[in-house]
C-alpha cells in the first residue's frame, strides 16, 4: 500500500525558512509525480506545486514561485518542499500527494497525513 508521511512542520518566524519533507513508500508509486499543497483555517485546500518523478521538472501556484521549491532525492525516497522568506499567509496545513502523471490539474490518489506549519510575527 502507498504511504506518504510529512516530517518537518513546526513554528516560524515572519521571514524565516522552513523545509518539509515526505518520504514516500510502497510500490505502486514509483514513477509517480508528487505534489504538495496545503489548507489554512477555514480555507480551500490549494495546489502549491509539484515535481515529476525524475525530477526534473516542476511547476508552482503562480504567486508562491521563486519563494517555494520542491526537490526530490529518489535514493532516498523523499520529496521536498522549501519554503523561503515565509508570511503569516502562508500558515496551513501542508499535505503531499501523489499522481500517475504529472503536469497541471492532474488527480492526486495517495495522500499524507499533513504536517503543520505556523508563520508568527
Amino acid at each position: 500500500q502507498a504511504r506518504l508521511v510529512e516530517f518537518g512542520g513546526g513554528l516560524v518566524q515572519d521571514g524565516g525558512s522552513l523545509r518539509l519533507s515526505c518520504v514516500l513508500s510502497g510500490s505502486q508509486i514509483v514513477g509517480y509525480a508528487t505534489g504538495w499543497f496545503r489548507q489554512a483555517p477555514g480555507k480551500d485546500r490549494e495546489f502549491v506545486g509539484a515535481i515529476n518523478w525524475s525530477g526534473d521538472s516542476t511547476h508552482y501556484k503562480e504567486s508562491l514561485e521563486g519563494r517555494f521549491t520542491i526537490s526530490r532525492d529518489n535514493a532516498k525516497n523523499t520529496v521536498y518542499l522549501r519554503m523561503n522568506s515565509l508570511k503569516r499567509e502562508d500558515t496551513a496545513v501542508y499535505y503531499c500527494a501523489a499522481s500517475e502523471y504529472y503536469g497541471v490539474g492532474q488527480k492526486y490518489v495517495f495522500w499524507g497525513q499533513g504536517t503543520q506549519v505556523t508563520v508568527s510575527s
